[in-house]
């Protein structure tokens, strides 16, 4: 709900649990008065505090009042050069040669619905939401600039979009652009990211914030597996149940920034956007920038409720999935099993073993195109392997089908081989600066996706083969970071455009694909996690998680991964033992629970199986088709944390109306000695009994206060479900 002070320029914005407040004063500076746990309505700006500190200048406006500086104010959106010095949210340059950025409020607009952007992703609904707009203009510099706030109050989301407008007769250069500022009139809060590498994505990083500024960003051309757009603010003594907390995601997957700064005044600042680096946006007269969409959600009842409203929100409102309302498929993949050896034989000999184990979907990843025998060659020329594949997709697929797998593909549209016909044909189509020498990633090199020349060619080259067969599912991957970032097409003063193009462009280019296909399933992927951000979401409705399918290493990135994506969008599989990236070996039973708790999938040579694994995967399948709600739509708890390396990492998944609910644990390395352990459950309804895995009656409140006892563990790494039904 939003409501209006038109007479004291007071907007109020409240979700079911928060309230958040800001305030035009009488110098027309837009204030931030307050965002947390929800209040009555009234004018908060009582909280802004007004003293002399010295060293610290005054708006014209203010005369000689010594009291009245932005540097010591809470901006709604920080501006730059004219006396606040701390972090700004916006940075552009006239032809005067100018950096100044003075934003007064003007008006604002309330309108019922969700706002959209052309162009970039951003949450959606009619049902819920409410839009304000606010324009605020630099008038010397003839620039404005409009504030998105949409607002889901069921699900205790705000976001947050902005659009700048040339207003005046000459090009503006924009340097800046932050989606997100929010500034805390207190300095005694953690800064929380997530934060790691390939293989190791999304590790909890916390610490307090300190003076000065501590930030995670990228500057890879994606998100990145380093660092995540999705950082929280919280209470020192915030954990899972307990404190008030910030959480801030930025829906985009290129370039990026959160940065939080602690004030001289021991004040918090949080900006977050597009990163400044290499970035430079001309904008005509008349022209406009929009800026990418930030969500946040504030819980004053610890991280787990926060986590659960954006899974929530991102499930129904951000994720456009073709399966919405059904069940998603349990699939094969062969890349692990194969890699780039293998022919047509060999894929129907695998998914011949996975159809009778209750599998639906087969995926062919790398190998099937061009000249494509490693990964030194064959990128960008995606027709099929008639040596590999006799007769094409037209003679595989209806194999497979025969069996009861529908069929899916893998594709890396972004990237080139030199050594390929789309190379030799067209070298100024891939990123590179002339004169000199190429920087390669995994032996290949980036199509400049900012041309629309380029996109149109790789994407009609790729929907001739989905029109070859009946594809249901594509795997979109892109595997290694951006380098010698130039375009052949763009003149010297717009290349600082071009990752931010580039990204439109890889946006467009799935937008095209998911209006062309409106069943097609499309899992997204980067090298793995590298691009698991909410823009990618809202296109793809699951990505891959990490390269990295380790059981043991999994509970960890799906752990981080879990603060801001639901489990939905979590691509998981089983693999083979021992493990491709850590030589580990765990049993079929702990790599299926940590899998499931994903989309769920096999990596492996199922036609190389023994007969009692094939009886634990079809059991594994059977069970996750029959819990498919309960995992993938149930509020999800976390239990435990395993980067505390305790005895063992357990989580939970509940239904909507508490009547089910699935526990799922792994046991750490096994001890001899081990102490007696109980596990106390969350979320579960206290007024109800339940039985667990078919048997007793325990009542709700029992098993969440005083627990559920567990039994020794005589080998590492051991799993245990427990299955709850109300009785």
């Amino acid at each position: 709900m939003i409501v209006l002070d038109p007479q004291n320029n007071v907007f109020t914005l409240h979700t079911k649990h928060t309230t958040y407040q800001m305030k035009a004063d009488q110098y027309r500076v837009l204030l931030h008065s307050y965002y947390g746990p929800r209040v009555r309505d009234g004018d908060l700006s009582y909280l802004i505090q007004y003293a002399d500190r010295g060293a610290s200048p005054n708006p014209n406006e203010a005369g000689h009042r010594r009291d009245y500086s932005l540097d010591t104010l809470p901006q709604e959106y920080s501006t730059c050069g004219v006396g606040d010095y701390r972090l700004p949210s916006i940075e552009f340059g006239p032809e005067d040669g100018s950096c100044l950025a003075d934003l007064r409020y003007v008006n604002c607009q309330l309108v019922p619905g969700k706002y959209s952007l052309e162009g970039l992703p951003a949450f959606w609904g009619d049902q819920g939401w409410e839009t304000l707009v606010i324009r605020m203009e630099d008038a010397a510099a003839k620039m404005a600039v409009e504030l998105y706030y949409g607002v889901l109050e069921e699900r205790d989301l705000i976001t947050r979009a902005v659009r700048v407008i040339n207003q005046g007769e000459a090009p503006v250069r924009l340097y800046r652009c932050a989606s997100l500022c929010l500034d805390f009139q207190r300095g005694d809060l953690d800064f929380i990211t997530f934060d790691g590498c390939h293989a190791q994505e999304r590790n909890l990083h916390r610490t307090p914030l300190r003076h000065g500024v501590q930030s995670v960003e990228s500057v890879r051309g994606t998100s990145s597996h380093h660092h995540n757009p999705f950082v929280m603010l919280c209470d020192r003594e915030a954990n899972e149940d307990y404190g008030l907390c910030y959480g801030a995601a930025l829906l985009y997957s290129g370039n990026f920034l959160a940065a939080a700064e602690r004030a001289h005044l021991e004040h918090n600042r949080l900006i977050m956007g597009i990163n400044p680096y290499h970035f430079c946006w001309k904008l005509e007269p008349g022209e406009a920038f929009t800026a990418p969409e930030a969500a946040m959600v504030c819980s004053p009842s610890g991280f787990g409720e926060m986590s659960r409203q954006f899974h929530r929100a991102i499930r129904e409102n951000l994720i456009h999935d073709p399966f919405q309302g059904k069940r998603r498929p349990v699939l094969i993949n062969n890349w692990e099993a194969t890699e780039f050896t293998f022919d047509a034989r060999k894929l129907v000999d695998i998914a011949g073993a996975a159809a009778p184990l209750g599998m639906e979907l087969f995926v062919m990843d790398d190998g099937w195109f061009g000249k494509r025998d490693s990964d030194q060659s064959g990128l960008g020329d995606w027709f099929v392997n008639e040596e590999k594949l006799p007769g094409g997709l037209g003679a595989l697929v209806p194999k497979i089908k025969e069996m009861g797998l529908s069929f899916g593909i893998w594709v890396e549209p972004e990237m080139i081989s030199e050594d390929s016909e789309l190379y030799r044909a067209h070298p100024d189509w891939a990123f590179g600066v002339p004169g000199r020498p190429h920087t390669r990633g995994r032996s290949q090199l980036t199509l400049d996706f900012s041309r629309k020349d380029v996109r149109d060619h790789i994407y009609g080259a790729i929907k001739t083969v989905l029109d070859s067969g009946e594809i249901s599912y594509v795997k979109w991957d892109m595997n290694r970071s951006i380098s010698d970032v130039w375009s052949a097409a763009l003149p010297a003063d717009r290349q600082g455009e071009v990752f931010h193009r580039y990204i439109l462009g890889v946006y467009e280019m799935l937008d095209q694909m998911r209006q062309d296909y409106p069943g097609l399933l499309i899992e997204g992927c980067t090298g793995g996690g590298g691009r698991f951000d909410a823009g990618m979401l809202y296109y793809t409705p699951q990505i891959w998680c990490s390269d990295n399918t380790d059981a043991v290493d999994r509970l960890g990135i799906q752990y981080g991964t879990s603060f801001c994506y639901p489990v939905s969008a979590m691509g998981a599989h089983v693999s083979a033992v021992p493990n491709a990236q850590t030589g580990r070996r765990v049993s079929m039973e702990t790599r299926g629970v940590v899998a499931m708790s994903g989309t769920f999938g096999y990596e492996m040579d199922l036609s190389q199986t023994t007969q009692e694994e094939r009886e634990i995967i079809q059991t594994q399948v059977a069970f996750f088709k029959e819990h498919y709600d309960l995992i993938q739509k149930g509020d999800y708890y976390r239990l435990t944390d395993p980067f505390q390396y305790g005895p063992y990492t357990a989580w939970e998944h509940v239904s909507p109306d508490k009547r089910e609910a699935l526990v799922s644990l792994v046991s750490g390395p096994a001890r001899s000695s081990e102490p007696f352990r109980i596990l106390r459950l969350k979320g579960l309804d206290p007024a109800l009994d339940y039985q667990v895995n078919g048997e007793g009656c325990w009542s709700g409140d029992l098993l969440m206060e005083a627990g559920w006892p567990l039994p020794l563990f005589r080998d590492d790494y051991q799993p245990m479900q427990l299955y709850l039904s109300a009785i």
